[in-house]
């Protein structure tokens, strides 16, 4: 089994997350306006101090982003490393593997086949955004089922890895968006099929034009896996960057599977304008699910270890005999983790627990605050995450992934309830 699968969980740069975005149904979107008064009222904010790029060059290295993404500055790692390629070789039949074993990987990696290269990334996005990013990962890439997960990362470092990845960017010229009209942008965002591959949460759902099949539900396309959700354009992007994105979007980024779309200047501000200044329904919050009681049956260790610990678990925290690599960031650390020792992979790991701050074996099962088992409460906050709500303490688990499943979590705690036998 190749080394990457033990990281297939972890994904440190500008992913995104499949999120159905559920709650109380929102306001409707107000209709698209061109006023000037709109315009202005939500222009972007200034760009922050620039931090140190050099030392966002050894961060960059640190967290070893190159593993998953292209375009970081540094040079590719070696195949047993490259988490996506190694993935997308698998898929393709070309990893050097027995037919047997490919066969078996193709239907178990599901994840991590798609990510975004940070190529020319300061020529597209403010730095501003990269900075805040990095410190409050959330969804960008709606048709994606993995996320960015929350870094061991400061302010300050959030800011210097930002400024090197901007730092061979050249701004694109100052572009006013006065008279430019969003209704005729709406128009345009319609008539081009841009939903095809694009949402715009919070924007009235565009129809596709006629004889432009609707993608959704039929598999998956990796342009439309990699597609953003424009809602969040206006913070990604200063006009400048979106009008010269939208006139040629391979003269920016030249791995990039977005077609290059006729638009005349007129029609390029009319789209920008329409992306950039457009009324939108407000920002709907995922819903956390109930947490389920414990079950009356009997629960064994086999159940548990196949539907959670070796189904999830086991990618970031085995041990390296079992993974064929390292144990991964959750076991032997890497990505900007500290080590913690901790084997899902088997029984006697799993009991053995971690490594704390401090170099000391602590449980896992050892309750929280609240009376949670830790590991119940580590999975539990993995769809805190989602809504918003982070924990200082605590990453959620998986990290990179959708949370494990409502009953999932309720047959480890079952488990746990029931003395956690072997």
């Amino acid at each position: 089994m190749p080394r990457a699968l033990v990281l297939v969980s972890l994904v440190l740069l500008l992913l995104g997350c499949r999120k159905d975005e559920r709650a109380e149904a929102p306001p409707a979107a107000p209709s698209a306006r061109s006023s000037s008064t709109t315009l202005a009222a939500s222009a972007p904010s200034p760009e922050p101090p620039l931090g140190d790029a050099e030392k966002g060059k050894t961060l960059v290295a640190k967290f070893q982003c190159n593993r998953c993404h292209e375009g970081t500055g540094f040079e590719k790692p070696a195949l047993d490393q490259d988490c996506v390629r190694c993935h997308q070789e698998i898929h393709a039949g070309t990893y050097q593997a027995s037919a047997t074993s490919l066969a078996k990987w193709q239907k178990s990696i599901v994840h991590f086949r798609e990510t975004p290269s940070l190529a020319n990334i300061g020529g597209r996005l403010r730095r501003g955004f990269l900075e805040k990013f990095l410190l409050e990962p959330h969804d960008v890439r709606p048709h994606l089922d993995t996320t960015m997960p929350r870094l061991v990362i400061t302010p300050e470092e959030a800011r210097d890895v930002a400024a090197w990845l901007t730092s061979s960017a050249t701004p694109a010229p100052a572009v006013a968006l006065e008279g430019a009209n969003v209704e005729k942008g709406s128009a345009l965002f319609e008539a081009k099929g841009c939903r095809q591959c694009h949402e715009y949460t919070g924007a009235p759902r565009a129809a596709l034009p006629a004889g432009v099949a609707d993608l959704e539900g039929k598999g998956e396309r990796m342009a439309r896996a990699l597609a953003p959700d424009l809602r969040y354009v206006r913070e990604r992007m200063a006009p400048g960057e979106l009008v010269r994105w939208l006139d040629d979007p391979k003269a920016q980024k030249p791995d990039t599977l977005m077609p290059k779309t006729p638009l005349t200047p007129e029609e390029q501000r009319d789209l920008s304008a329409f992306l950039l200044r457009a009324d939108l329904a407000p920002k709907v919050a995922k819903i956390i699910p109930p947490r389920l009681p414990v079950l009356d049956r009997k629960v064994t260790y086999e159940e548990v270890s196949r539907r959670v610990f070796r189904n999830t678990c086991w990618h970031c925290h085995a041990e390296p005999d079992y993974a064929i690599g390292d144990g991964g960031p959750g076991n032997t650390g890497g990505f900007g983790y500290r080590p913690r020792g901790l084997n899902l992979a088997e029984y006697e790991g799993i009991q053995a627990g971690y490594v704390d701050d401090k170099g000391e074996r602590r449980s896992i099962f050892s309750p929280m605050p609240d009376g949670t088992p830790r590991l119940v409460y580590a999975m539990l906050a993995r769809y805190r995450e989602e809504a918003g709500q982070t924990d200082p303490v605590v990453r959620g688990m998986p990290l990179a992934l959708p949370p494990v499943t409502p009953e999932d979590i309720q047959l480890v705690e079952t488990w746990i309830a029931q003395g956690r036998p072997q």
